[in-house]
């Protein structure tokens, strides 16, 4: 015997696709963000690891002879390459995520935020929530893009001739390609905090529209009067006269019988 199964909101409601925040395309990017975040962080330890240092010759310290030079320990091509690749990978991996972000949820059905309350309690936390997640991700973006341009401009000045003695040599301080690393770090996983809370709302706003939507059509099916039995009219076609019956009612008569009226009449 075939089974039949009952159909639910679930059912008729549309379907995300693959653009939507709770799809398989969304997870695989989220964590292709993570993942390059990682990556970077990697990639600036090692550039703080091999960045270009300086050693005196002729004196000991600039300030005691001014006539001493200085001659970087490396060309600075290492710590360069790896600045270069964290700095476009970290700005690639942020423009997909927020470009898919945006997507997702300008063709999500209902909007999130949008059929709830801007008053409640609830719609206020998430909007707090999805604010700060935005603004902190972005704020370090910003300060590591900046970390890792200042390390890509000061490598770079010294690729050619990197060995012969100069006057002056500018090198990048210990710990600055640590630092951008560390904020790199930070901007994927709090653009992952973005992340789940845009998903979060969105399913919030998706439960709540189905509940408003039950409630619609149970108060309208209870609340409407019952239908009311449908009159037929009959229209005469053209040329058509009705044609009117008389039931002609006879009197039959009553004739007595020969027996009884003979009688009758000797009584008479």
């Amino acid at each position: 015997m075939r089974k039949t199964r009952a159909v639910t909101h679930a059912d008729l409601a549309p379907s995300h696709g693959s653009t939507g925040l709770g799809s398989k395309t969304g997870a695989f990017l989220m964590v292709l963000t993570i993942v390059c975040g990682l990556f970077c962080f990697v990639l600036c330890l090692i550039a703080e690891a091999a960045r270009s240092q300086v050693t005196w010759v002729n004196s000991g310290s600039k300030e005691n002879d001014e006539d001493s030079q200085c001659i970087y320990t490396g060309s600075g091509k290492i710590p360069l390459l790896c600045a270069a690749i964290a700095f476009v990978g970290l700005a690639v991996a942020m423009v997909v995520e927020h470009v898919y972000m945006l997507i997702a949820v300008s063709k999500a059905t209902p909007p999130a935020l949008v059929v709830w309350d801007p008053n409640s309690a609830y719609s206020k936390t998430i909007t707090w929530k999805a604010g700060f997640f935005f603004v902190t991700t972005w704020i370090c973006f910003a300060v590591g893009e900046i970390l890792l341009l200042i390390g890509l401009s000061v490598e770079s000045g010294h690729l050619k001739n990197w060995s012969r003695p100069r006057p002056n040599c500018l090198v990048i301080r210990e710990g600055l390609f640590s630092v951008a690393g560390i904020f790199a770090l930070l901007t994927v996983f709090f653009a992952a905090g973005l992340y789940l809370t845009a998903l979060c709302a969105q399913r919030m706003s998706q439960e709540h529209e189905n509940t408003r939507r039950e409630i619609l059509e149970a108060s309208a099916l209870y609340a409407s009067p019952p239908r009311s039995p449908q009159h037929q009219t009959i229209t005469s076609m053209a040329r058509e006269n009705p044609v009117v019956r008389e039931d002609q009612i006879e009197q039959s008569s009553f004739t007595y019988p020969p027996a009884f009226a003979k009688q009758l009449h000797l009584v008479l």
